[in-house]
């Protein structure tokens, strides 16, 4: 195979998307969770949720980034 069709493969093959993306569905699931089993503790949860949200996005810049790499050098 071509070393282009390769790039191509593996910049498409990167995970790095899809892994942060059920990790962000299951952060915000259980906070919404645990808000709805107490409530006065929302603010707290909340604060939780949104850093993890965040980190978690980060891995998925992380993952595009190594793609764009893949597919450009």
């Amino acid at each position: 195979m071509d070393l282009d069709v390769w790039r191509l493969i593996m910049s498409g093959a990167t995970i790095g998307g899809a892994f942060p993306a059920i990790a962000i569905g299951m952060i915000t699931a259980k906070a919404v969770e645990a808000i709805g089993r107490n409530p006065e503790s929302a603010s707290d949860v909340r604060t939780s949720m949104i850093l993890g949200v965040a980190f978690a996005e980060a891995i998925a810049i992380y993952g595009l980034v190594t793609a764009l790499i893949i597919k450009f050098v």
